[in-house]
């Protein structure tokens, strides 16, 4: 029995007085309206309606019945409403992951340029480099770095491709010198971050000679985040990984400089992933394209950045 058909039949044969007016606002046959009211009446073991060959009047249960059904009524119509504009006007808070390192330097900036547009959207968003679990913990999307994503059945959008640099600061290189090849890190302090997407422990490199690993047993120093990494190059513990975003400001004031300048470390994907394809909420269509939109012209203001602040 479908319970949701049945009460709006008994409602508008309530509202018009005739089955068969009820009917063609339905656009069923009389005989069908008649058997939904007759089902319903059968599932409440009560009647509603007193019925003759001339007219149709309410009972007293069906006089209350009738009031909370067309309140019921009421509101899985606004629902449905509700649903549908969610579908085509962006509103309502979106909660979005991101990594910490893209996130404090793209994604924040981003949020308050696409609510210029969107005002009606508010933003929830959490950083952190653990790789999160979209329907345990809520994220509509999540952005992401990784050489590659794991399996997980979501959709994912690639934004763009990055490299991370390796940066000290200039009191560690007058102090220990400058690496001039990949294989002279082994005689130096590296600081790693500890990122479940990047794994550092093997830094693969593209340079003049192609691609050259090293591996790094020695860390004298591990965190968590690629902000809190700056900081500790800067003041000299040695020499680190840095996405291109949390260097640039370093480059530019000199208090960092980049290490082995003709190589860049392997080349990572930005990517926003979200759980699924199908009546995609119009508040995170439009935030992923954005996203599409904006994050390479980002990489490549970021990139002219690098080259004018880079010393070969």
């Amino acid at each position: 029995m479908d319970t949701f058909q049945n009460m709006r039949a008994f409602s508008l044969v309530a509202q018009t007085g005739s089955f068969t007016a009820a009917a063609e606002l339905m656009d069923k046959t009389t005989a069908n309206v008649s058997k939904a009211v007759s089902q319903l009446e059968a599932h409440l073991h009560t009647r509603l309606l007193n019925r003759t060959t001339r007219r149709t009047a309410l009972t007293e249960a069906g006089k209350r019945y009738l009031v909370r059904c067309e309140r019921i009524l009421e509101d899985i119509l606004e629902a449905e409403t509700e649903a549908s504009v969610a579908q085509a006007k962006p509103a309502g808070n979106l909660k979005v992951h991101a990594m910490s390192g893209i996130g404090t330097h793209y994604v924040i900036a981003a949020i308050a340029r696409y609510r210029e547009t969107h005002p009606e959207v508010t933003f929830d968003l959490t950083l952190s480099n653990k790789l999160p679990d979209l329907l345990e913990e809520g994220y509509d999307v999540s952005i992401l770095i990784a050489s590659e994503l794991p399996d997980s059945g979501f959709i994912s959008q690639r934004l763009g491709i990055t490299y991370n640099i390796l940066c000290a600061s200039p009191g560690y290189i007058e102090k220990h010198g400058q690496p001039n090849t990949p294989a002279e890190l082994l005689d130096h302090d590296c600081l790693r971050i500890v990122n479940a997407a990047i794994p550092q422990e093997k830094l693969i490199f593209d340079g003049p000679n192609g691609e050259e690993v090293v591996i790094v047993s020695r860390f004298p120093f591990h965190v968590n985040t690629a902000d809190a990494m700056t900081v500790a190059i800067q003041s000299g513990m040695g020499i680190g990984v840095q996405p291109i975003s949390s260097a640039i400001e370093g480059l530019r004031n000199g208090t960092l400089v980049r290490i082995l300048p003709r190589h860049r470390l392997q080349e990572i994907n930005l990517y926003a992933v979200y759980p699924s394809r199908q009546f995609l909420d119009a508040k995170i269509k439009t935030w992923v394209e954005y996203l599409r939109e904006s994050v390479p012209l980002f990489l490549a203001a970021h990139e002219g950045d690098l080259k004018t602040h880079t010393v070969y």
